[in-house]
């Protein structure tokens, strides 16, 4: 059986990795500019600069293997951060390489302070890409070929969606790209370019790739006290004066 498995950096050379990185760069430098704050940090993929854009004094690149250059090497299951220490995060492709991407979501709600803000990009499963990727894992199982992109779990859309509600987020930003179908000749790919044109207007849903923002919110709570506090305004509250009559005649009739 074959177990050739291509990699982001094979695959980010091709035509149709460059198409797919500048569509994620556009949408990521718009969504970063304009969020605020100390501390920011880009978790995997070190061949996008998802932070270029961003303007906090403090920012990081976490991967889970050493690279070149300055990066933290990290579990994204157990982030070296304290809990609400973070004003943005940002997953490019992160989720659906993790081994564990819920508990990566998880730790990402815990190191995000309140309000704070989580970019994730993500490829979509429903679209010509997507369906591409399960037909080559297929052959890729029986001994042909290799996969047509990297080696995943894709989390859907809506799926992700679902997870991030559970953990208290509220989305933000929703959009869709990458509608042109996979070629390996740049030529090609521009034959097709009226498919980014119409697919937002009339199919929007399926594009390749998604991008959403999502901001971490935290509920206030209200205090209430315990059922069985029983108040004590019976004990000091006055008698009125008809009551105090009732009960002195009470009182002299158990006498008599």
């Amino acid at each position: 059986m074959s177990d050739q498995i291509i990699g982001l950096h094979d695959w980010f050379v091709t035509p149709s990795g460059r198409y797919q990185l500048a569509w994620e760069r556009a949408q990521l430098d718009l969504a970063v500019a304009d969020v605020f704050g100390f501390h920011a940090l880009q978790l995997g993929m070190p061949e996008l600069d998802a932070l270029a854009a961003n303007r906090m004094p403090h920012r990081w690149l976490a991967t889970h293997i050493p690279t070149k250059g300055t990066a933290i090497v990290t579990d994204f299951s157990a982030l070296p951060f304290p809990a609400n220490s973070l004003d943005l995060v940002v997953l490019p492709h992160t989720l659906e390489l993790a081994p564990d991407p819920h508990t990566t979501l998880r730790e990402v709600e815990r190191v995000l302070v309140a309000e704070g803000r989580v970019v994730i990009c993500g490829l979509n499963p429903a679209s010509l890409w997507g369906l591409r990727q399960r037909r080559a894992h297929l052959y890729h199982r029986l001994g042909f070929g290799q996969l047509f992109l990297p080696e995943g779990e894709f989390v859907g859309y809506w799926r992700l969606r679902d997870w991030l509600r559970l953990l208290g987020f509220e989305v933000e930003v929703v959009r869709f790209g990458c509608y042109k179908p996979s070629f390996s000749r740049e030529k090609w790919l521009q034959h097709f370019d009226w498919m980014d044109r119409a697919g937002g207007r009339w199919w929007p849903i399926l594009g390749s790739i998604y991008f959403l923002v999502a901001v971490k919110r935290v509920r206030a709570m209200t205090l209430l006290s315990p059922a069985w506090k029983i108040p004590k305004v019976l004990a000091s509250s006055p008698v009125s004066v008809a009551n105090r009559t009732t009960l002195t005649k009470a009182t002299k009739n158990e006498k008599k």
